[in-house]
Order: C-alpha cells, then sequence, then structure tokens
C-alpha cells in the first residue's frame, strides 16, 4: 500500500508538471524581439484576461493549431498579434477584431519552424497583455507542400465555410464557423521535390472577413500562416445572410467570395 501511495503521489506530481510545460519559458530571441513588437515596460501579463491553447508536442509542424479564447465577462480584444519566436519571420499574424467577435474565441494554424514559444500580444482599451505557450516543433517552415504544385496554384482561392451547432456555452445569437482558404502559402523555404529548387516565397498577406457589412476580423499575414489557412471563430450573428471574404497575396492576386451561411459547404 506504501509503494502504491509513494507512486500515485509521484503520478499526480509528474502530471502537474507535464501540464505546466508548455507555459512561455525564457528566450535570447524575445529579449532581442520584443522591442519591434511592443512596448515591453507596459506589456501586462495577459492570463487573467485570455487563454491560449496550442499543443506541447506538435503533430504537424506545418499545422499548428493555435486558439485565443476569454470569458465571457472578459474585457474586448481590439487587436492581436500572432509571434512564434524562432520562426525565421517571427510575427505569424497581426489582427483586429470586429465587436461581434467579442468574447474572442479564435483559432488559426501556424507554421513552427524549431522549438519555440507561441506569444499572443493582446490589446484592449486598458493596455497590452500577453499570454501564450511553448511548443515542441520542428522544421514547419521548410516541410514539403502537401500538393503538387500545379494543383495547388489551379484551386489558389477556392473557399469553404463551415457552421457548427451552438455550442452550450453559447447564448443568444452567438455562433462559431470555421472558413478555410485554399492556398499554398508557400514560405520562400520550400524545396520542389522534383527540382529540388526552392519554391519563391507566395502567401496570403491580407484577409478580411465580413458578415455582411459589418467586419468580423482582419488579418495580415506572413510565412508562419500554414498551408490552405483554416480560421475558426465564435461571433454574434447580426442576422446577415451571408460571409463576406476578401484575401489577397504577395504576388497580386485577390480572391472575393461570399459565403452563404444556409448553403454551407
Amino acid at each position: 500500500m506504501k509503494h502504491l501511495l509513494i507512486a500515485s503521489l509521484i503520478s499526480l506530481i509528474s502530471h502537474g508538471a507535464i501540464a505546466q510545460e508548455n507555459l512561455l519559458i525564457d528566450s535570447t530571441s524575445w529579449a532581442e524581439l520584443q522591442d519591434d513588437f511592443v512596448d515591453a515596460a507596459g506589456l501586462k501579463d495577459g492570463a487573467d484576461l485570455f487563454a491560449v491553447d496550442a499543443p506541447y508536442r506538435a503533430h504537424d509542424a506545418a499545422t499548428v493549431p493555435v486558439t485565443i479564447s476569454q470569458s465571457a465577462d472578459a474585457a474586448p480584444i481590439d487587436r492581436a498579434m500572432v509571434i512564434i519566436d524562432e520562426n525565421p519571420a517571427p510575427m505569424a499574424a497581426s489582427l483586429v477584431f470586429g465587436a461581434a467577435m467579442a468574447p474572442l474565441n479564435f483559432e488559426l494554424r501556424v507554421r513552427v519552424n524549431q522549438y519555440s514559444n507561441v506569444r499572443v500580444i493582446a490589446q484592449t482599451a486598458e493596455g497590452s497583455f500577453m499570454n501564450g505557450r511553448y511548443v515542441k516543433a520542428s522544421g514547419g517552415c521548410s516541410a514539403p507542400a502537401s500538393r503538387d504544385p500545379e494543383v495547388a496554384l489551379a484551386s489558389m482561392g477556392q473557399m469553404r465555410l463551415r457552421l457548427f451547432e451552438q455550442p452550450a456555452q453559447m447564448s443568444g445569437q452567438r455562433r462559431e464557423a470555421q472558413i478555410m482558404i485554399r492556398h499554398p502559402n508557400y514560405s520562400g523555404l520550400q524545396r520542389d521535390q522534383i527540382t529540388q529548387l526552392f519554391i519563391g516565397a507566395h502567401f496570403i498577406d491580407e484577409l478580411e472577413v465580413y458578415q455582411g457589412d459589418e467586419l468580423l476580423f482582419s488579418l495580415e499575414g506572413g510565412i508562419s500562416i500554414s498551408e490552405n489557412p483554416v480560421f475558426r471563430f465564435g461571433y454574434r450573428d447580426n442576422g446577415s445572410a451571408a460571409f463576406r471574404v476578401r484575401a489577397s497575396d504577395t504576388e497580386g492576386n485577390v480572391f472575393e467570395q461570399t459565403l452563404p451561411k444556409a448553403t454551407q459547404s
């Protein structure tokens, strides 16, 4: 019995340690980067304002889900930056959120090039707040594309909408949706699997999502956003019949589509 008790205590301590392992850790890179993104002296702990969820050990370094979420009574987040300390281009996304997104429940998928902190710096009327997670992943920015370049480029700009049943914790007109955009989002660090030559960087750099004429969110992205970007989000439904999505990429292509809520695909 004594041995079982000791084993149980060790197990509990071990599980507690594992649960804490993916919190932000000290980073020399961040010490060098932070002044480019934020006034470090005014930066506040964001743990009470929002949570960041990301896998401690990523299954696929090229598609790591990062979720930013708030409790119902939290102060609205107007803007946020997603920063990956050790990526070649640390700024993954700069986001602006409309009022209908509060309280925030937002997921995007990113590339993680090596073991790194994934930080979210959020802005409210009260200032700037930071939270995040440490993610063990490697090779995400140079991972081969999942499709042949010809196939990927032929379907570029296609969009799909998925609507979810209203979660129990969402009240009133709160809904949840997911938008996927076909785009290879080449990072510039990937090689053509036949020629072994590097594929030039070519990615979505701007995105706007509306319901009717009301902005839900906008994004300025870089090479760290995953191939075929996916965004899942909660929002307050304003009764409009469709989402409007406008995206542009670094080659000057513009993709616009209306996605009716009643005929999701």
